[in-house]
């Protein structure tokens, strides 16, 4: 799982600005990363999980978890 090459801001849920939890930076780079279940795993049907999408500060590194939909 890579995170993208460039931070930008971003807006979440209903029209929140993203701001870091720990550090209150604005800036993210995201990534996308599948939720594993054991059951999946055990029959090797990973892809079939949910995903969700990550939002990492550029400041501070912590990294915020949303379900997509």
């Amino acid at each position: 799982m890579s995170k993208d090459k460039t931070s930008k801001e971003f807006i979440v849920g209903r029209n929140i600005r993203l701001t870091c939890q720990i550090c209150g930076h604005k800036r993210f780079y995201t990534r996308k990363t599948l939720m594993n279940t054991v059951a999946f795993s055990f029959l090797n049907i990973d892809w079939a999980n949910k995903k969700a999408t990550n939002y990492i500060c550029e400041q501070c590194g912590y990294i915020h978890w949303f379900m997509e939909e």
